[in-house]
């Protein structure tokens, strides 16, 4: 892994984690305000039932004797058999319990009623408060203060008791569950943050890729003809006797640097999608015979047969991807010190093939023949013109294959569809 890959699977790794942080916080934050919520709102419902018992039962209390207050219209009128009223006298801050149902059915202790009939006298306003019961239970309270027949100051309270142990278990319960839902989102979220920063930062990885890719290719096809040259250089300045045959493999060598820059710029161009193939209908049969033609075969022998066969290509592609074909068939498909035997046949469904009677290629280079750095060259020579030929058939939709060849050698097949209309 280069450093520059490093650097950004670094900053995916970032990104997942404010991605997930950013999440979180706003996952938590609305569960903390859904289990607030919920936690007022059953608080709310059960003061507001037990508020509408006392506010029931106050007008039915009386004043009987010694100012003590009547509680017989307030038995009369409770129609439970689980009465949850309290009536609680206050008087010289002392509180005194003056009725209390035998059966209550919520037990809590008489020192708690006592206490929250004291504070809602004092503040003259009911109050509701949480408490412990005699089993331990969770019970609400909620006490308002009665005034006497004068209408003065508050003498007593009302306390009515609830036990909430159901409502604070289903509480917990939707807290937990809430706690679960958002560990479990923000874990998605994070997932999917990974999924999504990885999408995001891919084309630039694929752009590094393809950077350092190029940058290899040109340091590996440039190298070997720019030291010829140096040495070419050198022979011409010792000897004037070989200066103008140096100075003639000088040029046929930048001629030869000129097509591997132009290569290398094609693969690059085309592996990063910078420019999309200028298609346009063309004869495939006119394009083989003129790059044929163009050849420079060096004593090698050419045979061209073709059918009119008209298909939609960018030609400057093709040419450059037909001219590799040919160019390996004669590099490499010959044995040593004899002439190439290369023949290039057209047909009228779009396929080119290119035959030659040299070794043929080697079992174990057959599946990576079309990669960069790999010819069809026995030795396992490198180069880029397979590879350019096989990206200009696949940008074409077409197709290019290897076989071996009636001749002995390698058969070469590009397929592009034809035409129909």
């Amino acid at each position: 892994m280069t450093a520059a890959e490093a650097r950004a699977r670094r900053l995916r790794r970032r990104l997942t984690a404010l991605f997930t942080l950013t999440s979180a916080v706003g996952l938590i934050a609305l569960a903390a305000f859904a289990i607030r919520t919920d936690d007022h709102s059953w608080r709310n419902q059960l003061d507001d039932a037990l508020n509408l018992q006392t506010s029931r039962a106050i007008p039915l209390l009386g004043t009987g004797e010694n100012g003590r207050p009547d509680v017989q219209a307030l038995k009369d009128g409770i129609e439970t058999e689980c009465p949850l009223l309290t009536v609680v006298a206050t008087k010289a801050d002392k509180s005194t319990i003056v009725y209390q149902p035998r059966r209550a059915c919520v037990g809590p202790r008489n020192e708690d009623i006592e206490e929250a009939a004291a504070a809602a006298v004092k503040e003259g306003e009911a109050i509701a408060t949480d408490v412990l019961g005699e089993e331990g239970q969770e019970i609400r309270l909620v006490a308002e203060p009665y005034a006497a027949a004068d209408g003065a100051a508050p003498e007593g309270a009302l306390v009515a008791a609830a036990d909430m142990s159901a409502d604070q278990a289903a509480h917990r319960r939707l807290t937990l569950l809430l706690i679960g839902g958002c560990a479990g989102l923000v874990a998605l979220s994070a997932a999917a943050g990974h999924l999504l920063s990885g999408r995001a930062i891919r084309p630039a990885l694929t752009a590094l890729r393809q950077q350092e890719e190029f940058l290899a290719d040109a340091a590996h096809d440039l190298r070997t003809p720019a030291a010829s040259l140096r040495i070419l250089a050198e022979t011409a300045l010792r000897d004037d006797a070989s200066r103008d045959a140096a100075l003639e493999r000088t040029v046929r060598l930048a001629d030869r640097m000129g097509d591997l820059i132009d290569g290398l710029l094609t693969r690059a161009r085309m592996t990063a999608g910078v420019s999309a193939p200028d298609r346009r209908p063309m004869r495939l049969d006119q394009l083989v015979e003129a790059v044929a033609e163009d050849t420079e075969t060096g004593g090698h022998h050419v045979t061209v047969r073709t059918e009119p066969v008209v298909v939609v290509a960018d030609p400057d592609l093709l040419r450059r991807a037909v001219a590799n074909l040919l160019g390996n068939a004669l590099v490499h498909g010959h044995a040593p010190g004899r002439p190439a035997e290369v023949e290039l046949t057209v047909t009228a469904d779009g396929t080119l093939t290119v035959d030659d009677a040299g070794p043929g290629v080697p079992r174990e280079l057959a599946d990576s023949l079309f990669q960069r750095f790999r010819s069809g060259s026995a030795s396992g020579s490198s180069g880029l013109g397979l590879s350019i030929a096989s990206w200009v058939a696949h940008a074409h939709g077409g197709t290019l294959a290897t076989t071996t060849s009636p001749r002995g050698g390698a058969r070469f097949i590009l397929h592009l569809a034809p035409r129909t209309k």
